[in-house]
């Protein structure tokens, strides 16, 4: 079974009823996406798959086969980080960071979908993440500030 992740071709030698996150922190080696609560309670395992947000504690492997899954480590690099990731890191939007990979993707979901967002429209969207380090505020910040850079100019009428 073969899905499409970050871009590349993936094939990963494990049962195809196991949790796709087994197999992106087991043999694809992937340690963005980690393991909370195994319940869809937290959204510490969260990735995208075609482009939506999906647990991936409990989505099997199975489900994604043909599909597109992106992770953390497929939405920048150190060198050319996304704007997300660079508005998380200027405003010091995370603690100890174990939340922020599910944060992030849940956040690039959104600003695909919605370039320019409300702050209500970013607290609905983050709404199942559970951050314990209590950086929400600037984390909302900081997606909202992603939102400004990435959105297309106004067009003057």
């Amino acid at each position: 079974m073969t899905f499409i992740l970050n871009g590349a071709t993936a094939a990963p030698d494990i049962e195809p009823d196991a949790p796709l996150l087994a197999a992106l922190r087991g043999p694809l080696g992937l340690s963005g996406p980690r393991f909370g609560c195994g319940a869809e309670h937290c959204g510490a395992c969260v990735v995208l798959v075609d482009g939506a947000p999906a647990y991936a504690c409990t989505l099997p492997l199975a489900a994604v086969a043909g599909r597109r899954v992106e992770t953390v480590e497929g939405l920048g690099t150190p060198d050319a980080p996304h704007p997300l990731q660079r508005a998380f890191i200027d405003l010091q939007a995370g603690q100890c960071g174990y939340c922020l990979s599910g944060i992030l993707m849940a956040s690039a979901a959104l600003l695909r979908r919605v370039p320019r967002p409300t702050e209500a429209q970013v607290r609905e969207a983050l709404n199942p993440h559970l951050c314990r380090c209590g950086s929400h505020n600037r984390i909302l910040r900081a997606v909202l500030r992603a939102a400004e850079e990435m959105a297309p100019g106004d067009v003057a009428a």
